[in-house]
């Protein structure tokens, strides 16, 4: 019994890494298999995606800040509204990058972003909220699919 076992977890030991591949066959339907394709198989891809470095992040926040990114704006100055908006984005778990206006060239990137340097401001993907509004930020962050609660970050100074 104990050697079954064994088999079997060396046997999906293997099969969890296996390649994929995509191709088209005889007839022009797609095949997605993890055999290698036959010789006469036409626009052979073989899955070689690296793997999402494991930061300990969930799967779904991942995904969505490779695919919308987040810039928190901040200042200086700004002490409640920018400690607030830290803690909405750390609160649900968002990987964001902080950027605090100090130089002349900093403020024009908000001032463009959002029409004027007010901050705090946020950009998620191509989308920009100027000002803190937690009800306009949380459905920003919705729309780009991140989960409404993740694991916990710690907050940025």
């Amino acid at each position: 019994m104990r050697r079954l076992l064994i088999a079997c977890l060396a046997l999906s030991c293997a099969a969890a890494q296996a390649q994929v591949y995509r191709w088209t066959d005889a007839s022009g339907r797609t095949v997605v298999s993890d055999t290698p394709p036959p010789g006469k198989a036409r626009n052979v891809e073989r899955n070689t995606a690296t793997p999402l470095p494991d930061d300990g992040l969930p799967y779904a926040v991942k995904r969505a800040a490779e695919a919308f990114p987040v810039v928190l704006y901040t200042a200086p100055n700004c002490v409640t509204e920018c400690q607030q908006a830290r803690e909405l984005l750390n609160g649900r778990g968002v990987p964001f990058t902080e950027r605090k206006l100090e130089k002349p060239e900093e403020i024009a990137e908000l001032k463009q972003l959002v029409g004027e340097p007010y901050v705090p401001s946020l950009k998620v993907g191509n989308q920009s909220q100027r000002g803190y509004d937690a009800n306009a930020w949380h459905k920003l962050l919705d729309l780009a699919a991140y989960p409404k609660t993740a694991a916990k970050r710690s907050t940025s100074p």
